[in-house]
């Protein structure tokens, strides 16, 4: 296995899958990590089923992965349900990742501007006299918390994977560039965006933008 394969990131797939099957049956890679938008129209494991003896899987997800229902039930009570990296830190192959999906919505967070809300309790604190707020929206499920944005600036890593884009690309948020410096990641792999490459932000931290169903090895380098 070569070094710079031992791990792999996954663009957006929207249902093709054959990509990153491919790839992992090819380089054969300790971990692939999938950064959402999946489009699942049936349980995750039966798209990867192939690979799932053949490499460790891990996930973000992305805004398609919380709506319609469908797509919601089969990638978070999926058997890879506990393979989600969303506001984690875990050991792959020797590097610390952290996961930070879902993306930016402007009801709850749009960077730079304030937070309209703080949390998704002080959301349903505020909402609570309405029924319909028991429990959060599959819409405000998709969202980036402003407070566990703030725990996951707590923690340390190697490398940063996000749906959203720091600002090294033209629609990304300087936020994810402001957390990976926080949690001092060498490498950013983000998805979303359809658009494949690199650049640098601030303190020489590397961005790999990974295409939609397109496949990069830990130096963005398109497989």
């Amino acid at each position: 296995m070569a070094e710079q394969k031992r791990i792999l990131f996954a663009g957006d797939p929207h249902g093709d899958f054959v990509p990153v099957i491919a790839a992992v049956q090819t380089y054969q890679p300790a971990a692939v990590v999938l950064l959402g938008d999946y489009d699942l129209k049936k349980p995750f494991e039966q798209y990867l089923e192939a690979i799932m003896d053949k490499t460790q899987i891990y996930w973000i997800p992305g805004n398609h992965d919380f709506e319609p229902a469908l797509h919601h039930h089969n990638l978070f009570s999926s058997r890879l349900a506990d393979q989600g990296l969303h506001l984690k830190v875990i050991e792959v192959a020797g590097l610390r990742i952290a996961g930070l999906g879902g993306i930016f919505l402007g009801r709850v967070w749009y960077p730079p501007q304030s937070p309209r809300w703080q949390s998704k309790q002080h959301y349903l604190q505020r909402k609570s006299q309405n029924a319909r707020y028991s429990e959060l929206s599959l819409k405000y499920q998709s969202a980036i918390w402003p407070d566990e944005w703030e725990a996951l600036k707590d923690l340390k890593a190697d490398i940063l994977v996000t749906h959203e884009a720091p600002r090294s690309h033209r629609h990304g948020f300087i936020a994810i560039d402001q957390l990976a410096e926080a949690m001092g990641v060498r490498k950013v792999f983000h998805g979303h965006l359809h658009e494949h490459y690199s650049a640098r932000i601030r303190k020489g931290i590397q961005v790999f933008g990974v295409g939609n169903a397109k496949v990069a090895d830990l130096s963005g380098n398109e497989v």
